[in-house]
């Protein structure tokens, strides 16, 4: 049995089902140039992270002319609440500034559908879709960046908090600065020394806590205030005391020089610190804290959200460490070949909780496949069933 306080869901980003790309006053974000720019890969079995056949989030899912339809399914579905974003620069075009009424106009419509139909809208204020503008001027590498944001919030808030109470600042910063500044297959496709990528990390954590101080600051009614950052998973081999302590260990433990780990992000935005094995491992290149920037960054919270997609096991080793437990050849796995881990959706919000002591919400969970359309006309889509 679920709870009665469980709330089962659904979550998309604008830019990934929107649309109408240059549509009513839209101004392009970052994915609009990067997907033209990015070369296209030769196809494989196995997908990769770029740009796949030239193909861009121009159409998409039409959802910007078909939300009645989409909210429709939704209510069909029985969802008790949709996670949306909000295309940053379908609101502002030149990111800061002027605001654009259609684009504003149209997210009242896709809220006042979704209430019609009881389905609570939790609203993601950035969900990797960044104004071109704002990023030709160094994006979230200028010392502005946290404060453009924070414009932003506030024209969102205004707008929509007489009808949204549930509010998530950020989507996953581990790939949109590790994937989009460091490794550079992800808009706005950098490539930046540590140095950079993670003052452009310190920046986005800024911009986290001043979209929380706006939220609380401006919203119309009681708001409910979390963020969304990805979880990198890792589970007890078994359920013994000492393979939990291991696998906590590795959860927490950020032991390689990239953005892919919890701690550096968590830790920040809740403790108000950076962990020490962090700032050990990335030595001179980590950004040093101007005075308040950390008292910035971790706002109080109601919430944690987290995406969780997979997860890696581990047991203790002889002295307690960590040792990985590789997956059984022909495990189950998703079309990105992601390991398919019943374990994570528990060993995730746990360890979170234990350390955070904050509710937990998955803002984020399901698999990649190759769905298709079946003779009859359906999609059947019996894996994804299973999965579920």
């Amino acid at each position: 049995m679920f709870p009665s306080a469980f709330v089962f869901g659904a979550g998309a980003s604008a830019y990934q089902i929107e649309g109408a790309h240059d549509a009513d006053g839209k101004g392009p974000c970052n994915w609009d140039v990067f997907c033209k720019a990015s070369p296209t890969p030769t196809p494989t079995p196995t997908p990769t992270p770029t740009i796949w056949n030239s193909q861009s989030g121009d159409i998409a899912c039409d959802h910007y002319n078909r939300y009645a339809q989409d909210v429709e399914l939704m209510s069909g579905l029985g969802l008790q609440a949709y996670r949306l974003s909000i295309n940053w620069a379908r609101v502002m075009p030149d990111g800061v500034g002027r605001t654009n009424e259609a684009g504003l106009a149209f997210y009242d419509r896709l809220i006042d559908a979704l209430l019609a139909r009881k389905i609570t809208p939790w609203v993601t204020l950035f969900h990797w879709d960044y104004p071109q503008a704002l990023a030709l001027k160094g994006g979230w590498q200028h010392a502005e960046s946290s404060h453009w944001f924070a414009e932003y919030a506030a024209i969102v808030v205004d707008r929509l908090s007489d009808r949204v109470r549930h509010w998530i600042t950020i989507n996953e910063p581990q790939i949109f600065i590790g994937h989009g500044h460091k490794i550079g297959d992800h808009a706005p496709g950098l490539k930046l020394p540590a140095r950079d990528w993670l003052g452009a990390g310190h920046n986005a954590l800024l911009a986290h806590g001043r979209g929380v101080q706006v939220i609380r600051a401006r919203a119309k009614t009681t708001p409910t205030v979390g963020w969304a950052p990805c979880a990198r998973v890792d589970y007890p081999a078994t359920d013994s005391s000492n393979d939990i302590a291991a696998a906590r260990r590795q959860f927490f433990t950020v032991h390689t020089a990239d953005a892919w780990n919890n701690a550096w992000w968590g830790d920040a935005a809740i403790l108000g610190r950076y962990p020490e094995d962090g700032l050990a491992l990335f030595g001179a290149d980590a950004t040093k804290p101007a005075p308040g920037d950390m008292a910035t960054i971790a706002q109080p919270l109601d919430f944690f959200g987290v995406n969780i997609y997979s997860g890696e096991a581990y047991r203790a080793g002889p002295a307690g460490e960590p040792v990985h437990v590789p997956h059984a050849p022909g495990c189950a796995a998703s079309a990105f070949r992601w390991p398919i881990v019943p374990q994570s959706v528990y060993w995730a919000p746990r360890f979170l909780h234990e350390r955070y002591k904050l509710p937990i919400y998955i803002t984020e969970n399901g698999m990649a496949n190759t769905d298709f359309v079946s003779e009859d006309g359906m999609v059947h889509d019996p894996q994804r069933i299973e999965y579920t």
